[in-house]
């Protein structure tokens, strides 16, 4: 499953080999970068995202001093079977998956509907995360979470109509600084040239947008069983994940730290790599 300890550390997300791991009636599709040994840091991804979505400089810098996972989630990518409805049960699959690999105390390192995954997680699993950073994210019962499904499918008619990747739109503002950053965004995940995933499906897709409207909509879970360092992070105008759900979970998680920045949205952790891989890096290696 591994690679032996005879083989050159891989620390280019481009290059990592994708691999498959079976675990609780599903195989996972997954890449593993950066040096083995301490604590990996898993990357929990967004909504219809497969393992070519994350943003090479966002995991390189990380991945040079840590062990680094990305997976795909159940039904999404090159994993088998079907996308569950709630993001529970994502947490589940997820808990198998980290188990099926062996093991025993992650990071995590989470995106939108990834860090819903990853906060039932952590209420559920507290002994397996060690520290865990929450980006464009927002607590279940969140204000507007509910409201995602319908910014989603408008932002996917303005970039049909135009052209482009949905991503420039749910990610980035529409001024000159955003349209830059969501073009050279779009430009980093095409780095990859061999072995790409397979995008999501429709059907896929519309049941995580069930999964996040039901956690838009269900009770507010006690986020002081929280009790791991918490870095999280936003732009300042996120469209999809509104930022004060940010700021909300920043007041809840008692300890956590929050970085927003100005002038970006959805993707300010994309917008910023510059500035917010260090502080990611640098709060992981604490």
């Amino acid at each position: 499953m591994s690679t032996t300890s005879n083989d050159p550390v891989i620390t280019s997300y481009a290059q990592a080999p994708t691999r498959t791991l079976s675990a609780g009636g599903v195989t996972f599709a997954y890449r593993e970068l950066g040096p083995k040994g301490g604590v990996p840091v898993v990357f929990f991804v967004h909504l219809a995202a497969t393992l070519d979505n994350w943003d090479p400089r966002i995991v390189d810098p990380i991945a040079k001093e840590h062990h680094v996972i990305t997976f795909d989630n159940r039904g999404v990518g090159a994993s088998t079977g079907e996308v569950p409805d709630s993001v529970e049960a994502m947490a589940d699959d997820a808990y198998a998956f980290i188990r099926g690999l062996g093991f025993e105390t992650i990071d995590i390192f989470a995106f939108s509907l990834g860090g819903m995954i990853a906060q039932a997680l952590v209420v559920e699993h507290p002994e397996l995360v060690r520290k865990l950073v929450l980006t464009g994210t927002g607590p279940a019962g969140g204000k507007d979470i509910d409201k995602v499904a319908g910014t989603t499918y408008y932002d996917i008619l303005r970039a049909t109509l135009t052209r482009s990747d949905p991503k420039e739109f749910l990610f980035f503002n529409r001024n000159a600084t955003g349209k830059l950053a969501a073009r050279a965004f779009v430009k980093r995940l095409q780095e990859r040239t061999v072995d790409c995933d397979a995008p999501i499906t429709a059907k896929a897709f519309r049941t995580q947008l069930k999964a996040i409207k039901k956690w838009g909509r269900s009770a507010p879970a006690d986020l002081s069983k929280i009790t791991q360092p918490t870095l999280i992070a936003n732009g300042d105008n996120d469209r999809m994940v509104p930022s004060v759900l940010s700021e909300d979970l920043h007041r809840r998680i008692q300890g956590s730290e929050l970085v927003i920045y100005r002038d970006s949205g959805h993707g300010g952790i994309f917008q910023f790599h510059q500035q917010f891989a260090p502080v990611a890096a640098g709060f992981l290696a604490r």
